[in-house]
């Protein structure tokens, strides 16, 4: 009798589970993965950072497009190495159970592979087609997302909404220095309101996510320290946000102007900040802290921009 001996796995088998699973994945698989609403808002940031840098006099297309195209591929390479990493706590949350790695429409290796291609490709955009500080300091808040946030203090401290906004703060910067290609009072000026915005803004997200994220563990502060801690840390940062903005004005960068429309904003912050102290419905005050953040952040990232623009046609036409 004769013994059939059992094939051999090939060697290429992985490589031809990912093709498969790659195949199985569409394109729109592929560009969630990339969480793009979080890109936008971030590119939106590092124009920002740019046109205050530039203005008209040393606004360049070609800087810009390579500024903001390196920028989005790694933040979007960090995106998809967050879904890799999550896949198995965001199948037991509503709004992340239906991403691609979670449903199983594209496979962890996949998304892991493609996370870091696009941050190699990004690094090297910066790196070669602005200047070498923009590179570090896309990497610096690629290793705080990935490494220090997500693998880290998302599961095993409060702290991990502050310290991941570190990430979040960087863009602007890197606008900034894709002009100047130095990092000054200007650019931690920009670092400083996107990082101080951060905290009020999560915190209003997981409160009204509380179930959410102690269904998957995820030590939120609402969730560990309880609704009065949370709300007192939101008024603390809101607080930080008046002198973080007003920066911008001390040191120049804008006007009168920009520093009334701050002033405005942040005092609006603030008083939604304390309602939330003499306030029964947890529920609409926190989506009201939630969209006012959106509004605050998108209404002085354009007065930077306004400003600017007024300051320097003023001195064009006083010439």
């Amino acid at each position: 009798m004769v013994e059939r001996s059992m094939p051999q796995q090939s060697a290429a088998d992985p490589i031809l589970e990912s093709l498969e699973a790659a195949s199985k994945a569409t394109w729109r698989d592929f560009v969630e993965v990339t969480k793009p609403g979080i890109n936008k808002s971030n590119l939106f940031a590092t124009f920002v950072g740019y046109f205050l840098a530039a203005g008209f006099t040393l606004f360049d297309w070609s800087t810009l497009v390579f500024t903001l195209l390196g920028t989005a591929l790694v933040i979007a390479g960090g995106c998809a190495i967050n879904n890799f990493y999550d896949r198995d706590i965001d199948p037991l949350m509503e709004r992340t159970k239906t991403r691609s790695v979670a449903e199983g429409r594209m496979k962890p290796t996949v998304a892991l592979w493609y996370g870091i291609i696009l941050t190699v490709v990004g690094m090297l955009v910066l790196g070669i087609g602005v200047n070498l500080l923009s590179a570090v300091l896309a990497l610096v808040g690629f290793v705080v997302y990935v490494f220090i946030y997500t693998m880290w203090l998302k599961r095993t401290s409060t702290l991990n909404t502050v310290v991941g906004g570190f990430s979040g703060a960087v863009p602007p910067m890197i606008g900034w220095v894709a002009v100047t290609n130095s990092i000054d009072l200007n650019a931690w000026a920009l670092f400083l309101i996107l990082f101080m915005w951060q905290p009020p803004h999560f915190f209003a997200l997981a409160i009204r996510k509380a179930d959410d994220y102690r269904r998957a563990g995820i030590p939120m502060l609402p969730v560990v320290k309880g609704l009065k801690e949370t709300k007192k840390q939101t008024l603390i940062f809101t607080l930080l946000l008046i002198p973080s903005s007003v920066l911008l004005f001390v040191t120049g960068a804008n006007s009168w102007f920009y520093l009334v429309c701050a002033l405005c904003l942040g005092v609006i912050y603030i008083a939604l900040a304390i309602k939330g102290f003499y306030t029964d419905d947890q529920e609409k005050w926190s989506k009201q802290m939630f969209f006012y953040s959106l509004i605050y952040l998108t209404t002085i990232l354009l007065v930077i921009m306004l400003d600017v623009v007024i300051t320097e046609s003023i001195a064009m036409l006083t010439k």
